[in-house]
């Protein structure tokens, strides 16, 4: 399996296309907000050849979802997330012109994810586990092949996921990332919904929030 992640919106969210050699992929979190960025990832995917089969959320806070509709409508494929999503991407239009995006397009969900439910695509699969607590239904996308975690905005190189907007807990995305996250293998490549890649190993030492030494 390949990744290609892709930096995007004033709040520089990570957005990932995951393929293989049979040229289908998913889109993971599209954050795409003008014609500039939308470009960026239409061309990338028309250049491999790629198939888009599904669109993956990890979570609906606005910098996650600029793009869902673009996908939507450039490649005809559903939109998946886990239900308890589903009242944070509805409210996304009542706020986005306060966050500088008055055009905002709407999607809505075509299937719900369940935790522990296997994502397929091409020769791959993905399996989503649930890490709440930075939004109540934040899914983790793991390709055990790989040792690749898509981990939205659960844990980041040195911190964790802010907890202070709507639906967020921290005391519950502590546990979740100890429970969950920490239960998968130390060389475990997590990338996340911002900044650099880290591996699960590291942030079980190091991490100041989680880590074995945590200060917060």
């Amino acid at each position: 399996m390949q990744l290609k992640s892709f930096t995007f919106n004033p709040f520089m969210e990570n957005t990932y296309v995951l393929f293989d050699e049979t040229k289908k992929a998913v889109v993971i979190d599209p954050g795409c907000h003008n014609k500039q960025e939308r470009g960026e990832l239409f061309d990338f995917i028309q250049s491999q050849g790629l198939v888009p089969v599904k669109l993956l959320n990890t979570h609906c806070h606005i910098d996650h979802v600029l793009g869902n509709a673009f996908i939507q409508n450039s490649y005809d494929i559903p939109l998946w997330y886990h239900k308890d999503e589903d009242p944070i991407l509805k409210s996304v239009p009542a706020y986005a012109p306060n966050y500088g995006f008055p055009h905002f397009q709407e999607s809505s969900a075509d299937h719900f994810i369940a935790d522990g439910e296997i994502i397929k695509f091409g020769n791959q699969q993905l399996k989503a586990i649930l890490v709440p607590g930075h939004s109540p239904g934040h899914l983790v996308f793991y390709h055990e092949a790989s040792k690749i975690c898509i981990g939205g905005d659960t844990l980041f190189q040195g911190s964790i996921g802010r907890t202070d907007l709507p639906g967020g807990d921290a005391d519950t995305l502590l546990n979740a990332i100890k429970e969950r996250l920490f239960a998968l293998p130390n060389d475990v490549v997590v990338f996340p919904g911002h900044g650099p890649e880290t591996t699960i190993g590291v942030e079980k030492i190091t991490n100041p929030f989680v880590g074995k030494n945590a200060r917060f």
